[in-house]
């Protein structure tokens, strides 16, 4: 089998696991993430490895793959303005609703925590503004395929290079303590608000229940235009009626009108369902 062959069964394989969509030009990428796990294992081409992984389902191996393939950067507060949305629109209008004292968010595709977490913040900085407010009963249900991620995210600890990466001084030290040399652990309130859950997007949501508010940033741009439109039907059935969409900065909701109102923001969209 040719290395074209070969890449292209991985590219079908990873599409039918996880959804992920590799354009032809992709090969170096996976080269960088797979390299070291394929010499450990012994493993000279990704047919072989396809090949590996087909029969012995129960190796370990395909979630090590998955791992490696879905493993993105992320960074706090990430474009700052849905934050923002969610603190001056959204969470003054829930509340106005009475939704807001029973509300749930669902953060999808969640990498290492730093959207739920950013999330959390966020709610208690709405708080702290509105102290004449009830206080909001927020359940924040993160989502993530990858194992090794979800572990990382409910460890809660970070080093200072992940830290430098869109945290303010000012965050650092009011929801951070000291964990140790170098490294910060989410303060415990914060991290009470969020419950992490293994999830694969191209599998069902009826067990994750029903939200008030979607965050589904920078994940939709790895899947086919298809997979992409499935994904966004079935989380309109999570969504309550009237309940909000976050997309990433470089997504778009193409389609849908019948699902979907989209509401101009100021900076930004955001997506209500309707």
């Amino acid at each position: 089998m040719s290395g074209d062959q070969d890449f292209e069964q991985f590219r079908v394989f990873l599409e039918k696991t996880c959804g992920i969509l590799l354009g032809s030009n992709k090969q170096y990428l996976v080269s960088s993430r797979l390299n070291k796990l394929m010499e450990q294992q012994h493993i000279t081409s990704l047919g072989e490895l396809v090949r590996k992984i087909q029969s012995m389902p129960r190796s370990g191996l395909r979630e090590q793959v998955v791992d490696a393939m879905t493993t993105n950067e992320t960074l706090w507060f990430r474009d700052t303005y849905p934050f923002e949305v969610l603190k001056n629109r959204v969470l003054p209008e829930l509340l106005k609703s009475g939704a807001g004292q029973r509300l749930r968010i669902w953060s999808a595709a969640c990498s290492s925590g730093q959207e739920p977490y950013s999330l959390s913040m966020s709610i208690d900085e709405f708080e702290r503004a509105s102290p004449s407010q009830p206080r909001l009963g927020v359940q924040i249900v993160a989502t993530e395929l990858s194992g090794t991620m979800l572990a990382a995210s409910k460890a809660a600890e970070y080093d200072g290079l992940a830290i430098a990466r869109g945290l303010s001084s000012e965050r650092l030290q009011r929801y951070f303590d000291v964990a140790a040399p170098g490294r910060w652990a989410v303060k415990p309130p914060i991290r009470a608000r969020v419950e992490f859950r293994t999830q694969n997007l191209l599998d069902s949501y009826a067990a994750l229940g029903k939200f008030d508010i979607v965050f589904c940033r920078n994940v939709l741009i790895y899947f086919s235009a298809d997979v992409k439109k499935d994904i966004l039907r079935r989380i309109h059935a999570t969504l309550k009626p009237g309940g909000y969409l976050f997309l990433g900065a470089s997504e778009a909701l193409n389609g849908l009108p019948e699902l979907y109102q989209m509401v101009q923001c100021s900076p930004g969209i955001i997506y209500q369902a309707r």
